[in-house]
């Protein structure tokens, strides 16, 4: 195997499949990425549940494979002084790396022990531009559960259906939900992509309306940006009918500008330097239309006033100030609508207009 190319290529292809790579198996192998040389350059990170290939172009003087530490390479690869660089596998599995007047020896390991990548075969095919897809994983992801006592909440599920795909993820004290209508036809789908994946899903997208096709089969995956594709297993089981857990009316509704509010409430929380749970910040609505965002902790006490519109009951609720930073830092909205159910029923964020986005945060005991 012998092969020329551009070092910002070669370290681009190592960043994006590196995320795939196993960083504590008892396997060596999967320690390594799997480089290939035929018409393209083909590298590979698998750690048996997800998989990440990456293609470029370069040179290939002599087609082969082989099999080298990612570590490794990727700090052989990014320190190289030059911007080609010789890329050539011999007898022996030995490697040899140069580049200007820098030259390496290492030793890789034979490709035929590398694991394959599961072929995702009967599929159903999704198609997104890149830039919805990576909004639509930013925008939710952060709600996925760490609880890996409920499996199915360790990932976000994933449901199309009359031109309309959703994406929601819950953790047990929140829900991050987003929709976007999807030009042409899409199966009728509901699967559970584990979150690990879905992040790195989003990662391999850009912010071009350059499609991304997902294939789904039975256990597997599929994201394919053309020049990177992903393969993961899927989460088994039934997802929670989470509409059922969504509030369809409320005894107060404010608007309010989600700018203010998450300024207001990061400030809040900048005192609280211990538990959140046990040192909430509090929202209370006044007389005039305000929403009274404090927090007293045993360091000191912070209170501040947003301007609302207030329809119904007064509210004086604790929550956890994460779980309302994180949804309204994802929100590019001028003003949304914030409904609430007493003091102790779920609170949730959703747009002036249409149904674009919900999330749900349950407030806090007192």
């Amino acid at each position: 195997m012998k092969i020329i190319c551009l070092k910002e290529n070669f370290t681009e292809a190592i960043n994006i499949v590196q995320k795939a790579v196993s960083t504590r198996s008892t396997m060596p192998i999967l320690d390594g990425i799997l480089i290939e040389a035929d018409e393209r350059v083909k590298l590979t990170g698998y750690d048996l549940e997800t998989g990440i290939e990456c293609s470029f172009d370069a040179d290939v003087i002599e087609k082969g494979s082989i099999v080298i530490n990612s570590k490794m390479l990727g700090d052989i690869i990014k320190k190289l002084p030059e911007e080609m660089v010789k890329f050539e596998a011999g007898t022996g599995n030995t490697v040899v790396i140069e580049s200007g007047n820098a030259h390496f020896s290492i030793k890789g390991l034979d490709s035929e022990g590398y694991p394959k990548i599961p072929v995702v075969e009967d599929y159903e095919k999704i198609v997104i531009p890149q830039n919805k897809l990576r909004e639509m994983v930013h925008q939710t992801i952060f709600a996925v559960s760490n609880d890996e006592s409920r499996p199915v909440l360790n990932g976000c599920n994933i449901r199309c259906a009359e031109g309309v795909i959703e994406m929601v993820a819950i953790d047990g004290f929140r829900l991050a939900l987003r929709r976007n209508d999807v030009d042409g036809d899409i199966p009728e789908v509901s699967f559970i992509v584990p979150g690990k994946s879905l992040n790195e899903a989003g990662r391999i997208t850009d912010n071009s309306k350059e499609s991304v096709e997902i294939y789904k089969s039975t256990n597997h995956i599929m994201f394919d940006t053309g020049n990177v594709k992903m393969v993961s297993r899927l989460i088994a089981g039934e997802y929670m009918n989470y509409n059922s857990i969504i509030p369809k009316t409320a005894e107060t509704t404010i608007t309010v500008s989600p700018e203010f509010l998450l300024s207001a409430i990061e400030r809040a929380s900048l005192i609280i330097t211990t538990d959140e749970r046990k040192f909430p910040v509090r929202l209370m609505t006044s007389d005039d239309d305000r929403l009274i965002i404090s927090s007293n902790t045993e360091v000191g006490s912070v209170r501040e006033e947003v301007p609302i519109v207030l329809t119904g009951n007064k509210i004086d609720i604790d929550f956890n100030p994460k779980y309302f930073i994180d949804a309204l830092k994802v929100i590019d909205e001028e003003e949304v609508s914030i409904s609430f159910n007493g003091n102790m029923g779920p609170c949730v964020i959703r747009p002036i207009e249409g149904n674009a986005f919900a999330y749900l945060v349950l407030p806090l005991r007192r």
